[in-house]
């Protein structure tokens, strides 16, 4: 079991939903979701990577996609109804979320102004791993439980998802 004071409030919020989990922990050197799974030995579609894009107005989003998926802005927008969407560049997205690029993480932002939204292709998955809210930790949970702590919209994100 992770000792409390390495335990992060995604963590924290995944006990206090009585969600079963299990921790892996590796360099914080590493950022790519891809890398996180060569490591661990897991295959990258079951890695996701959480991403920040920015509407023209409203809240930021989170979006959710496999390690080896790129995001597709315009499905994106299509999905939400907009005209156009963009990514936050690293800097908006560590101080939008208050956490570094490569260990933000939806389970960490809740009860933050962020809308959470996931990739289509998740749904094949019967777990899922994501970041921990910083880098060097990841959590793999059931996506049910993910998408039932976060209420994660499940949209077409991806062009291969």
């Amino acid at each position: 079991m992770t000792a409390a004071k390495d335990k992060t409030n995604a963590l924290r919020l995944l006990e206090a939903h009585h969600v079963s989990h299990q921790i892996f922990t590796f360099s914080p050197e590493i950022h790519s979701a891809v890398e996180v799974a060569q490591v661990l030995g897991l295959p990258p579609h079951e890695v996701y990577k959480t991403l920040v894009v920015l509407r023209s107005q409203g809240r930021p989003l989170l979006v959710m996609i496999a390690g080896d998926c790129e995001l597709d802005l315009k499905r994106v927008a299509a999905a939400l109804g907009e005209k156009k969407v963009r990514m936050a560049t690293q800097r908006e997205a560590e101080n939008l979320t208050g956490l570094q690029v490569g260990g933000i993480s939806a389970l960490a932002l809740l009860g933050r102004p962020f809308d959470v939204f996931i990739d289509r292709s998740a749904l094949a998955l019967q777990h899922i791993v994501v970041s921990a809210g910083k880098r060097g930790m990841n959590v793999r949970l059931a996506v049910d439980d993910l998408l039932r702590v976060t209420r994660a919209r499940v949209i077409e994100a991806t062009t291969t998802g």
